[in-house]
C-alpha cells in the first residue's frame, strides 16, 4: 500500500484487534540469563536471573521495520532500533537520538537538515554514517511497506548532504514532520543485511542500532539480548525474554504463577479489575498511565439526516461519557471530549464545552428543532465490527440509554458485521455512524485532525469527494477547515500552532462529524523487586530501564 489513506490506517487498527479483541479501547503499551523452555514454548522467570521475562498476547508480523505497521512490532522495534528523535521519556519532548539536535528548517519549511551522530554500530559492526541513514530512508519509502505513506506522502527527496548529515526535502510544509521521524519504524538498518526493492523485507530478523539485538524470533518466544558495542547507555537489565501467549486467560495465569516478571498487552477488563484488587496480598506491582488511542463514533454527513448539523449536534448532546467509562470500560478508560487526545497541550475538552455529557434537555431541543418528535424518531444505525465486543456493548448500552431517557425521540438499531467489510463500507458512505478506534502512527496533534478532517476534492453541497474524511466514512468538507488544517502543517512557531489546533477543535465541535466517545488508559503489572518499571504514552514500556 503506498498510498495514505485513513482506510488503510483503519485496517490496522483491525490488525491490532486481532491481538487486543476485547481490549481494543484501552490498551496500548510493551513490555531476563535464559529461563528454560519447555516443549511448549513456555518461559520460567528465574528469581535469580538478571533477564526479564515479559508476557504477552501480542504477536508480531514482522520485524522488518519497512513493513512493520502493528502495535506488536512497534513494542520491540522501540528496543532494537533507535530513531533519529524520540521522546523524553514520560514528556511529549521530542529529543535527539541519532541526529545530535533537532533539524535546521529553511523559511519555506520545506528542508530539513539532520546533524548525526558518530562513533555509532550496527548490531553486525557496520558504522552508521548518512549513507547508511539514507538508504534506511529510501528503503522504508521505496519498498512499499505498510507504513511507507508515512515518509512517501511528505518527502520528496534524501541525500546525504555530508559524512554525518542527512538533507530531507519535503513536497509541501509539515511542522509535525520530526515527529514522524520518531515513528518506531523509521529507524536505521544495515545496508549489509537488507535491500532495497519493492516487496523485499526480512520479517524474522533485525539488524539495527539499539540497546538490544534480536537472537531469537519463533511464534511464542523472542529473545533479545543487550548490544555491547551500543553507543548510549546500556540496558539496566541482561537481555528480555518476550513470551507470546495464545490469550488473555493464559497471560493473566502466567503472570498469577510467578512464570513472568511482567504481564503487558493484553488482559481483558476484567482480568485487570482482578489484578489490581489483589495487587496488595499479591505482592505486585500495578502501573497505569494515559494512554494515546481514541475511540470515536464516525457521522456520515451526506446521509440523511445527518445531513442536518442540528441533528448531529443532539447525538453529540445525548452522549454519556461518564456512564460508558464506568458500565463498559470500569472506569479503564477516560472520556474524550476532543479528537486529540489530553496527553497532548493543545487538547481542549470542546465537546464538553458545547455539549455537556448527557445533556438530554439539550439533545431534545436540537432534535426537535430538526423536526423529531416520538412520533417521528430520529432512526440512527451505529455498525461496529463483530470481532469488538466493547463496541458492541457500547452501542448496546446507547440503544437502551435513548430509550429510557429521549421519550421515543431516537431509535438507535446497532449492526454488527465483519471486521473487513466494515472498513471496507465505511468509505463507501453505506453506513449512517459507526464506532472506530484510532492508534497514532506519531505523536503529534496533526495525527488527529488531518487524517480525520482534511479533504482533497469536494464542496459544501457535494461533501468530501476523495480525501481523508471520506476515506474514515464522514464525508466532511469544510473549506475553512482545510485551510486550518494547512496553517498547522506549515507553522513552525509552537504557540501559533496552539492557537491554530484551538480553531480547528473548535470548528470541530460545531459540525460535529466526529464524535469523541473515550481515550485509552494502559495497564502493565510487575513482580515486586522489579525496578525502573513505568509506562509511557509514546513508548510504551521502556525495557531498558528496568532492572532486578
Amino acid at each position: 500500500m503506498k498510498k495514505f489513506s485513513v482506510y488503510s490506517k483503519e485496517l490496522r487498527s483491525l490488525a491490532k484487534l486481532g491481538g487486543l479483541f476485547s481490549l481494543c479501547f484501552i490498551l496500548v503499551v510493551s513490555c531476563g540469563r535464559r529461563p528454560n523452555a519447555n516443549v511448549t514454548g513456555q518461559v520460567s522467570a528465574s528469581n535469580n536471573s538478571d533477564r526479564l521475562s515479559v508476557g504477552t498476547t501480542l504477536k508480531p508480523r514482522t520485524l522488518d521495520p519497512a513493513d512493520a505497521y502493528e502495535l506488536a512490532a512497534s513494542n520491540i522495534l522501540n528496543s532494537v532500533g533507535d530513531r533519529l528523535y524520540t521522546y523524553k521519556l514520560g514528556t511529549d519532548q521530542l529529543v535527539p537520538e541519532l541526529a545530535t539536535a533537532l533539524p535546521k528548517v529553511s523559511a519555506d519549511g520545506l528542508t530539513y537538515v539532520i546533524p548525526l551522530r558518530q562513533g555509532v554500530l550496527f548490531h553486525d559492526g557496520t558504522p552508521f554514517n548518512a549513507e547508511t541513514m539514507v538508504f534506511s530512508l529510501e528503503r522504508f519509502i521505496k519498498n512499499g511497506g505498510k507504513p511507507s505513506n508515512l515518509l512517501s506522502d511528505v518527502v520528496e527527496s534524501v541525500k546525504a548532504s555530508g559524512p554525518y548529515e542527512v538533507t530531507i526535502k519535503l513536497k509541501n510544509p509539515f511542522a509535525a514532520f520530526p515527529a514522524v521521524l520518531a515513528f518506531a519504524g523509521i529507524c536505521p538498518v544495515s545496508p549489509k543485511a537488507y535491500q532495497i526493492g519493492e516487496g523485499k523485507f526480512t520479517p524474522t530478523k533485525f539488524v539495527g542500532t539499539g540497546p538490544y539485538k534480536l537472537v531469537e524470533f519463533t511464534p511464542t518466544l523472542i529473545r533479545l539480548e543487550p548490544f555491547d558495542k551500543y553507543w548510549g547507555k546500556k540496558p539496566a537489565n541482561q537481555g528480555i525474554n518476550l513470551q507470546v501467549l495464545t490469550n488473555s486467560a493464559n497471560l493473566y495465569n502466567t503472570f498469577r504463577t510467578g512464570t513472568v516478571d511482567i504481564a503487558y498487552q493484553s488482559l481483558d477488563p476484567v482480568q485487570i479489575s482482578s489484578l489490581q484488587q489483589n495487587a496488595k496480598s499479591g505482592g505486585w506491582q500495578v502501573l497505569e498511565a494515559k494512554g494515546n488511542v481514541i475511540s470515536y463514533m464516525v457521522l456520515n454527513t451526506k446521509q440523511k439526516p445527518l445531513d442536518n448539523v442540528a441533528v448531529r449536534q443532539a447525538i453529540a448532546s445525548l452522549i454519556n461519557r461518564k456512564l460508558i467509562n464506568e458500565r463498559i470500560l470500569r472506569n479503564q478508560g477516560e472520556p474524550a471530549f476532543s479528537m486529540i487526545p489530553n496527553t497532548f497541550n493543545v487538547s481542549i475538552p470542546v465537546y464538553q464545552q458545547v455539549y455537556g455529557d448527557g445533556n438530554i434537555a439539550k439533545a431534545k431541543e436540537l432534535l426537535t428543532k430538526a423536526g423529531f418528535s416520538k412520533e417521528n424518531p430520529l432512526k440512527l444505525e451505529i455498525w461496529y465490527p463483530i470481532g469488538s465486543a466493547v463496541r458492541q456493548q457500547v452501542a448496546a448500552l446507547l440503544r437502551e440509554y435513548a430509550l429510557q431517557e429521549l421519550d421515543g425521540m431516537v431509535q438507535i438499531q446497532p449492526q454488527a458485521v465483519e471486521s473487513a467489510t466494515f472498513f471496507a463500507n465505511i468509505r463507501k458512505g453505506i453506513y449512517q455512524s459507526a464506532l472506530v478506534d484510532w492508534y497514532p502512527d506519531f505523536s503529534d496533534a496533526d495525527n488527529y485532525i488531518q487524517p480525520f478532517l482534511s479533504c482533497a476534492k469536494g464542496s459544501p453541497t457535494t461533501g468530501c469527494q476523495q480525501g481523508a474524511s471520506q476515506s474514515q466514512g464522514s464525508f466532511y468538507y469544510s473549506d475553512r477547515m482545510n485551510k486550518l488544517i494547512q496553517q498547522q502543517r506549515s507553522e513552525q512557531n509552537p504557540e501559533k500552532r496552539k492557537q491554530i489546533f484551538a480553531e480547528i477543535q473548535k470548528l470541530m465541535a460545531q459540525d460535529v462529524p466526529l464524535i469523541p466517545l473515550w481515550q485509552s488508559k494502559d495497564f502493565a503489572f510487575a513482580k515486586p523487586g522489579l525496578q525502573g518499571v513505568k509506562l509511557d504514552p509514546i513508548q510504551q514500556l521502556p525495557l531498558w530501564e528496568i532492572s532486578k
